[in-house]
């Protein structure tokens, strides 16, 4: 069917939340051409509703701007690029995979199984948060966790790890793998590291056949920088080389959760071979791990790219620059622990914990922001600055209540990178960019008022149907079997009419809509 374009003649209002708001009015503004010869200019927004009316909003998304112009036009050139060489990924899990996916209706947006995953693991955290909040259950002589809660957890995490696979061969399938999905999967991630390490961890406690808490800590900062290892090779070759570590630690995960729930956590007390402990494995093999695999493979492909002149970064200080905020995080919060008063690690391990790791995610997702845009990594995130002054505050004793500190500002944390990951879109500042979440696509379109201008000139009127030209630009349709409409269009300054096709009656009616709107 043919789907024609209009102007809508209703738009002097847009919607902000509950409530309307006044919209920024266009107006024609004052430009000059290559000769000299001035020319008026207005710049319109293109939006197209599907099977619903809708107005952009044009309104503040947030007073900071999380992702700047330039970023966003680079999401608009990104293509994914990953490489995942893991044997048990490639003929075990990804197979099962696509196995799995063939019975998920279309329907199901891709996001939602990101962050249903990643809800299992949260829920796991809060499960052990309850029955072993201090890290101490697992200790002889104390109430131990129940049996049914480690099978739970071994079950939720196998959920997790499954949805998290499953994703994006739904998002291929369905024809809706966008860079924000991507961006959204791999900012879960980050956070998602410190709730499993955090669970793990009750399952050998802190007691004295256990691992202390400072150990954890370090524990914790390997995960992490392994993590993070894997997006600075993207950001200076281009491709993300998928760790093999990921797919083994998951299965060996969920499978430990079950084994502790059928022998109990007192088999973990027991040596392994000698006097090896269970934990001295489980800290050898973490640490070995990332030391001897991860990060060998990921120097090798970063030299690998620098002989075959691909390196993204050819300064070593550009190279390197996506580590220094996270440097300066491990700086600040090691200080804090070395220098608490009230022996802060001790006394509240699970919300430190909550604190670093939610702070690293959030410094990440700026490191995932500039390797999927193409853009330069900025120096410091802002982050790290109140968190100066609550680590000053802490470690001089200005403010006594240390553990009331902690949970303020954990809560910040946790606020503001919610806040981060929540943004439609990832819109701050005055960029307005309805994403496709809210049923639309946008894209401008410049006017050119050639007439002389002169002082005695008054502006052209606004646009309207009757006597806005705009170029044919072919809009190519292509419905599946969902009520979104997927759309690809080819470069132009303009949009006029399109076509959809379809080979069935799944698709439905979409409505396009011209908005007036400023860039």
């Amino acid at each position: 069917m043919e789907l024609d374009w209009h102007l809508s003649e209703n738009t002097t209002t847009g919607r902000s939340g509950s409530g309307g708001s006044t919209s920024p009015q266009p107006a024609w503004t004052t430009a000059a051409k290559l000769d000299g010869t001035p020319t008026r200019q207005l710049t319109l927004r293109i939006c197209t509703s599907i099977g619903r009316d809708i107005e952009p909003d044009y309104t503040t998304m947030a007073l900071y701007e999380y992702v700047t112009k330039e970023q966003l036009a680079g999401f608009d050139r990104y293509k994914y690029s990953a490489v995942d060489t893991n044997p048990l990924s490639v003929y075990v899990m990804h197979p099962f995979w696509n196995f799995l996916v063939k019975f998920l209706p279309t329907w199901l947006a891709p996001n939602l199984i990101t962050f249903t995953g990643f809800m299992f693991l949260v829920l796991n955290f809060l499960m052990l948060a309850f029955y072993d909040f201090d890290f101490t259950a697992s200790s002889a002589g104390n109430q131990h966790v129940p049996s049914w809660v480690w099978v739970a957890a071994g079950i939720f995490n196998f959920l997790a790890y499954t949805l998290d696979g499953v994703d994006g061969k739904q998002a291929r399938r369905t024809n809706s793998s966008t860079p924000l999905g991507e961006l959204f999967d791999h900012g879960l991630d980050s956070w998602a590291c410190i709730f499993f390490v955090a669970t793990v961890y009750s399952i050998f406690g802190r007691g004295e056949s256990g691992v202390g808490v400072g150990t954890l800590y370090c524990i914790l900062w390997v995960v992490l920088f392994s993590f993070i290892l894997s997006h600075w090779e993207k950001y200076n070759t281009g491709i993300l080389f998928l760790p093999w570590g990921y797919d083994i630690s998951q299965g060996t995960i969920s499978l430990v959760y079950l084994v502790t729930a059928v022998v109990g956590v007192e088999t973990w007390y027991q040596p392994v071979i000698w006097n090896l402990l269970y934990r001295d494995l489980f800290t050898f093999m973490i640490i070995a791990c990332s030391f001897s695999v991860t990060l060998p493979m990921s120097l090798y492909n970063v030299l690998k790219a620098y002989g075959s002149n691909t390196l993204k970064h050819s300064s070593l200080y550009e190279a390197f620059l996506p580590f220094l905020s996270p440097v300066l995080l491990f700086v600040l919060s090691t200080v804090w622990v070395i220098f608490s008063p009230s022996k802060i690690l001790e006394l509240q391990p699970r919300m430190y914990y909550l604190m670093v790791g939610t702070a690293f995610a959030n410094v990440t997702c700026k490191l995932i922001v500039c390797q999927m845009s193409n853009t330069r990594c900025q120096p410091l995130t802002w982050l790290l600055l109140p968190m100066t002054t609550v680590v000053l505050l802490s470690v001089t004793g200005v403010f006594a209540n240390e553990t009331l500190l902690l949970y303020l500002w954990t809560s910040a944390v946790i606020l503001t990178h919610i806040h981060y990951e929540a943004q439609p879109g990832l819109t701050g500042g005055g960029t307005n960019r309805p994403d496709s979440s809210r049923g639309l696509s946008c894209s401008s379109v410049q006017l050119t008022d050639t007439s002389p201008i002169t002082t005695e000139t008054e502006s052209p009127p606004l646009p309207s149907t009757r006597t806005l030209q705009l170029k044919r630009t072919r809009l190519n349709e292509e419905c599946v079997q969902k009520p979104l409409v997927e759309r690809t269009h080819s470069e132009g300054p303009s949009l006029r009419t399109g076509q959809c096709k379809t080979g069935n009656a799944a698709c439905r009616h979409a409505d396009l809509v011209f908005f007036y709107g400023l860039a």
